[in-house]
Order: structure tokens, then C-alpha cells, then sequence
């Protein structure tokens, strides 16, 4: 008998069961949260801390020989092939403004791998998961459950709708470390552009809603959650490069709905 990709493994069961608790300590905090920023500038919030905490409790646990990678924390290493890697919050700032539009992101590793992703949006009551193997689906607020396949619309930059998080890294924006873009060509290329940004912008390319997103200063707990899914829903993901190997330590990440779109966004972005 063969194992019904609408039914979740245990596993899955268990990284979805992370996200809910995540968001039962970030929601209570929504738009009533102080932020501070670390020692690298970035914005925290006591509801990043509070979240990734449970699912780290929760981890030790139930499998306390996990290892365990989080934006928060120090890492945790593994004593068997598994580690979960942990984003609490993806988009703090947003979350700080009051904007619905971050999200919690657990992933399971294997031997390195990612094996399983979960993108959490509890503001807006949307859950986004992949298994390898086993099809992207997507959780909406009525509670309905879709299979999500990324779209074949487009094939073409001049026609696509394109997202990134800002323009970090860029010819626009080159202060922050020296691998740089061209966002300018991509900006104007595109058919249409937006700095959607975060976690949210991947799943719209899930979900078919754009064509492609780029990110770039990117961390594991930035990555590991979107790469099963995105692969899972049919789209093409690599760094900023091209490259496809480790992405889950890739300090860029584009993702996109077809192979033509993503590679002339590679050759638009790349530095002359």
C-alpha cells in the first residue's frame, strides 16, 4: 500500500507541530512588541526569542539526539543524521511595523540535506509545507488543503513578475559584503517588480501567484524551509550564480517557475 501524499509523516507532523507553537507565543505579540537590534544591526524581538525557545524545548525533548540551528541560538550539534533548523521570525522588520507578512521557518535536515520545509504565516493563517517526494501543500485560513504548483504562464523577464527582499549586495545598495548583483537590469526588465520580501515572497512564487523571487545575505534558517518546497511545487532554485550544491549555506537564493525565466534572470543579475 502506497503512503498518501495528503497525509504528513510523523516527522512533518512534528515540524508543523513547531510552527504552532511558535506562533502561540509570536501572535499574543503582534503589533505590542519592543524591538531591539543585535550586534549586527539586525532587528529581535522578545517574540523571536520566546518562539524559537519553545521549539528548541520541544525539540530537546522529543528527540533530544537532533541537533538543533537557529537564528537565536547557538547551534546544537547533532549525535544521529538529523538537525532542525529554525527561523522564529523571517522578516522581524515587517513584524515590527505591524506588516501580516512574516513567517515562521522549520526545516529538517538529513545528513545535511533538507528533507522537509514548513513556511508558517499566522498573521494570515496560511501554512505552506513540503516533503520530498511527497508534493507542496498549502494550509489556507477556511482550512482547506491544496496541492501548490508553482506557474507555467510565463517564461520570459519581460513578462514575469519578479520580488526581492531589498537591494542589498547590489550595484544599487554594494555597502554590505562584496558579492554583488545587478538589480538594476532586473528591476528594469522585469514586466513587474516589487520588494515583497521575505519568506512570503517564495511561497507566492509556490503558490503560483509570481514568477520568481531573489534574496540575497541569506542565512540556513533563511534557506532550508523554502528549498524542499519550491523544488517540491516544480521551480527551479539555485544561488544567485546558478549554483545548486549546499544551498542550504547559499548566501543567495532565486527562485523561479521556469527554467527560461531562471536563467535569464542569472544572466540579468550577474556582474559585468
Amino acid at each position: 500500500m502506497t503512503e498518501d501524499p495528503h497525509t504528513p509523516s510523523p516527522m512533518m507532523q512534528f515540524a508543523l507541530q513547531l510552527a504552532g507553537v511558535a506562533a502561540q507565543e509570536i501572535m499574543p505579540r503582534f503589533q505590542h512588541s519592543e524591538v531591539e537590534h543585535k550586534a549586527d544591526g539586525t532587528p529581535v524581538t522578545e517574540a523571536d526569542t520566546e518562539s524559537e525557545r519553545v521549539m528548541r524545548q520541544l525539540i530537546r525533548e522529543t528527540f533530544p539526539d537532533h541537533g538543533i540551528m537557529g537564528e537565536e541560538q547557538a547551534d546544537v550539534k547533532a549525535s544521529s543524521e538529523y538537525t532542525w533548523v529554525l527561523d522564529p521570525i523571517d522578516g522581524t522588520a515587517s513584524f515590527a511595523l505591524g506588516l501580516p507578512t512574516f513567517g515562521t521557518l522549520v526545516a529538517l535536515l538529513r545528513h545535511g540535506h533538507p528533507v522537509l520545509g514548513v513556511i508558517n504565516m499566522p498573521a494570515l493563517k496560511e501554512t505552506v509545507y513540503a516533503e520530498l517526494g511527497k508534493g507542496c501543500w498549502a494550509l489556507n485560513k477556511a482550512g482547506s488543503l491544496e496541492r501548490q504548483t508553482v506557474s507555467n504562464r510565463v517564461r520570459k523577464l519581460d513578462t514575469a513578475y519578479v520580488s526581492s527582499t531589498g537591494l542589498y549586495n547590489s550595484d544599487v545598495d554594494p555597502r554590505i559584503g562584496s558579492d554583488t548583483f545587478t538589480m538594476t537590469g532586473l528591476i528594469q526588465k522585469a514586466g513587474k517588480f516589487r520588494f515583497i520580501g521575505d519568506c512570503i515572497q517564495h511561497a507566492m512564487v509556490i503558490r503560483g501567484e509570481i514568477d520568481a523571487a531573489f534574496d540575497t545575505m541569506m542565512n540556513p534558517w533563511d534557506n532550508a524551509a523554502i528549498i524542499p518546497c519550491v523544488l517540491e511545487a516544480g521551480g527551479l532554485i539555485s544561488d544567485g550564480h546558478g549554483n545548486t550544491n549546499d544551498l542550504v549555506h547559499a548566501e543567495s537564493l532565486l527562485c523561479s517557475a521556469s527554467r527560461d525565466l531562471h536563467d535569464e534572470i542569472l544572466a540579468t543579475i550577474k556582474r559585468k
